[in-house]
């Protein structure tokens, strides 16, 4: 026999004997009946797979010697392999470097002739250790490596007096052979201090791919000889991944496409033709042995067995569709470079002009953002380097210049970018200087010239026009005048019927030159009603055609024949 035992919930009774129901605030209500969550983050049959290898790795851990090991690699493949990946990473430094850098100072307490001479010098530098050429390498570097390092380094051989000089190095030789695990105070290759600033790198001696590299040797070399260029994605990041790592898959897949494309015109062009029958396994036909391969030569006639036909495969690919699926590919590679398809296909037939503009104004905002990058890691620094080193060394730079109260002020020109609309761009300049919306120097600098140097230029050219007796305005469609000085200002010249006088105003001119002559209008009257009547005519041309008059007296009229005495 068991026993119940019930036990009665506690309730509170009120003043009118009913229990007493609790209130809850606005507040808690208000929590109660939420029910918000973000799509992204639920997990369904649907996108488990699709997010299966999304992790909380850090960044460092996230990029790990082997993972960037393995991107690297494939990276490099691709771009030694396939001929758009080339072409893009080659572009971009090409676009982004170019011809290299150049320096110009900018301190007004600073004389021009000290300015120029550093200029000269420190440009004959940068040319004696192909400054420009070892930059682009580095640019193509951080594309297919992600990260590109540059050694300051002492090269006797130089033909220049300062012997700095750059050593450039692969991803790979920036390594801690001994190291496990990465730490707030080290990774694989730089060692930081409490703040986060690199001290030091380690780098190998020699590739660690070379032939017969039995045991890596390594250096310990100071932070401030280490140019280290890479592009920080996420915060914490103290080694760089491929720029072009979310396309690799991409570029397999136009690889294996185009592939697949011509495997299947191949495979139709291959079987020159093939044999068919509509009749049935019983009915009357020639037996002919099933796969059987028959060599056809050349404009020969052919007998078929009785009842069978000969056809051939129809080529259906390239289909109506490649070019598209090609392009998209493309376009998708393209975008985390920052590049436009016109840029990277290398073809801007369906282009026009203001959407080729537009694109490239994202594509050469990423230029200015990666050139001001490398200006701050390392050109200012190589700059203040080689000054350190000329300094030290006896009657090379002026006196005045080697002084601590020196002002180095400087700034760097790249190449320009060619004009899309030269004439639309220089009516747009005109507009601006007039509303103090620009300067010539801020001109210049787009196109990666010294505005100094181009206005010395003009004034040389001009001086040299006019002791030619050219037009100083433009030398290169210069015109002298009939006395061999300088012609009238360049300006467009009206068309032959916008220049010429109807028989009406030529009437109306001859009677006004005529009452001049006559007397009875003063010159500078005429002068003044023709010029105000007369709009082609110029005043120069006003002041030829009245100045016979001024001394000109008319002949006296003979009197009428039978006229009284």
């Amino acid at each position: 026999m068991s026993a119940t035992r019930t036990v009665d919930a506690v309730r509170i009774l009120g003043p009118n004997g009913r229990p007493v129901v609790p209130t809850l605030t606005a507040n808690a209500r208000a929590v109660r009946h939420i029910r918000a969550a973000y799509d992204a983050a639920r997990t369904t049959d649907d996108n488990r797979k699709h997010w299966a290898l999304a992790d909380g790795l850090s960044a460092d851990t996230a990029a790990s010697p082997a993972v960037r090991r393995t991107l690297r690699n494939r990276a490099r493949y691709e771009v030694a392999n396939n001929s758009y990946a080339r072409g893009m990473v080659q572009t971009i430094a090409n676009d982004g470097i170019g011809t290299g850098p150049r320096l110009q100072l900018v301190s007004e307490s600073m004389s021009e002739a000290d300015a120029t001479f550093i200029e000269r010098e420190f440009h004959a530098w940068m040319n004696a250790v192909q400054l420009a050429e070892k930059l682009r390498t580095m640019r193509v570097a951080r594309c297919e490596d992600g990260e590109a390092f540059a050694v300051e380094v002492t090269n006797p051989a130089l033909p220049v007096p300062v012997k700095l000089d750059l050593r450039l190095v692969e991803a790979e030789q920036c390594t801690t052979p001994t190291m496990v695990l990465p730490s707030a105070t080290a990774i694989d290759g730089i060692h930081y201090d409490e703040v986060g600033n690199p001290v030091t790198y380690d780098i190998l001696r020699r590739h660690p791919g070379d032939a017969g590299l039995a045991v890596p040797q390594t250096d310990t070399i100071p932070a401030r000889q280490v140019i280290h260029w890479y592009r920080v994605d996420r915060p914490g990041q103290r080694r760089g991944v491929p720029e072009i790592t979310p396309s690799l898959p991409l570029f397999a897949q136009l690889r294996r496409f185009t592939l697949a494309v011509i495997a299947a015109a191949e495979t139709a062009a291959d079987i020159a033709a093939y044999l068919e029958t509509d009749a049935p396994p019983s009915g009357e036909a020639d037996e002919v042995e099933p796969l059987d391969q028959i060599p056809i030569e050349q404009r020969m006639m052919l007998t078929l067995p009785m009842g069978w036909k000969i056809n051939q495969l129809k080529a259906e690919q390239p289909s109506t569709g490649y070019r598209e699926f090609k392009n998209e590919i493309l376009n998708e590679i393209a975008r985390c470079l920052h590049m436009p398809f016109n840029v990277a296909a290398g073809n801007s037939s369906g282009y026009n002009y203001s959407s080729g503009r537009l694109d490239h104004q994202l594509y050469f905002r990423s230029i200015e953002i990666d050139r001001r990058q490398l200006e701050l890691i390392a050109l200012d620094r190589l700059f203040f380097d080689w000054l350190r080193e000329a300094i030290l060394i006896e009657d090379y730079l002026p006196q005045s210049l080697r002084t601590v109260r020196v002002d180095w002020s400087h700034q760097w020109f790249w190449d320009g970018g060619d004009l899309l609309d030269p004439e639309a761009e220089s009516k747009a300049l005109l507009t601006l200087k007039e509303a103090n919306g620009t300067t010539m120097a801020d001109w210049y600098a787009r196109k990666g010239q010294d505005w100094q140097a181009k206005f010395r230029q003009i004034a040389r050219e001009k001086k040299l026009a006019r002791e030619l007796g050219m037009d100083a305005t433009d030398p290169a469609t210069a015109t002298a005048s009939a006395d061999g000085k300088p012609g009238p200002k360049d300006a467009p010249q009206p068309s032959i019927q916008d220049a010429s006088l109807n028989g009406a105003q030529v009437t109306s001119l001859a009677a006004i030159i005529a009452s001049v002559a006559a007397g009875q209008l003063p010159l500078e009257t005429a002068r003044g009603v023709i010029l105000a009547s007369f709009t082609t005519i110029s005043e120069v041309e006003a002041d030829r055609i009245l100045a016979p008059l001024k001394n000109f007296t008319p002949a006296a009229q003979p009197e009428p024949a039978g006229s009284a005495p």
